[in-house]
């Protein structure tokens, strides 16, 4: 059987890479796709484990040959998912976990229409104003921007299959890994290996 997107989303700031990280760690036979931008490198970032970094005009060529599944210009910077980064690792049979935005969860869901969407929600937006003035990666106008853009992404949360609050952290990477355990144990991800296993009829 093929293997399963999870698409985590949130606005910056709301602990998806953290939440992402954990899951990973805890559950097995968990891939992560690899998006490409053409933002440059922060802090400790590496190419090819955090992003696949490009510049503008080869991030542009990817579009006008269509290789991204979906891709969206934030912040004056370029984000997308190639196909190849999800239909070789799901072709294989392994589960994927990604960091999309709304925008991108949506192209996503109209091609994989099996894929598990997981909004990411912040206790509040003053407790993400804090987060994002604390990570200290932008200006003041840019840091009014992020918050802004949060207030508007929030309110596609109604549309995603399950929401978390990332208030305190242990309780959030439970539920992210609770929701991923409990899709694989899905009937329809289980039925075939049970019928073979117990030769049970179709």
């Amino acid at each position: 059987m093929p293997g399963q997107i999870y698409v985590f989303s949130g606005p910056s700031g709301a602990g998806k890479s953290t939440l992402i990280r954990a899951a990973k760690q805890r559950i097995a036979g968990l891939g992560y796709s690899i998006s490409h931008t053409s933002r440059p490198l922060r802090g400790q970032e590496q190419d090819g484990a955090d992003y696949h970094f490009v510049k503008r005009e080869a991030f542009r060529r990817m579009i006008d040959q269509r290789e991204f599944v979906e891709w969206a210009e934030v912040y004056n910077d370029y984000y997308g998912t190639s196909f190849s980064s999800l239909k070789g690792p799901i072709d294989k049979g392994l589960d994927v976990i990604m960091d999309v935005d709304v925008q991108g969860a949506r192209n996503i869901k109209r091609i994989f229409e099996e894929s598990v969407l997981i909004f990411v929600l912040p206790p509040s937006l003053q407790v993400l104003e804090k987060r994002l003035k604390e990570r200290g990666t932008d200006d003041e106008a840019a840091l009014k921007k992020r918050v802004e853009r949060a207030s508007s992404e929030i309110g596609n949360c109604a549309w995603y299959d399950y929401l978390i609050f990332n208030d305190l952290l242990e309780e959030a990477v439970q539920e992210a890994s609770s929701i991923i355990i409990a899709e694989r144990c899905r009937r329809a991800r289980r039925i075939a290996k049970a019928q073979e296993v117990f030769h049970l009829g179709p």
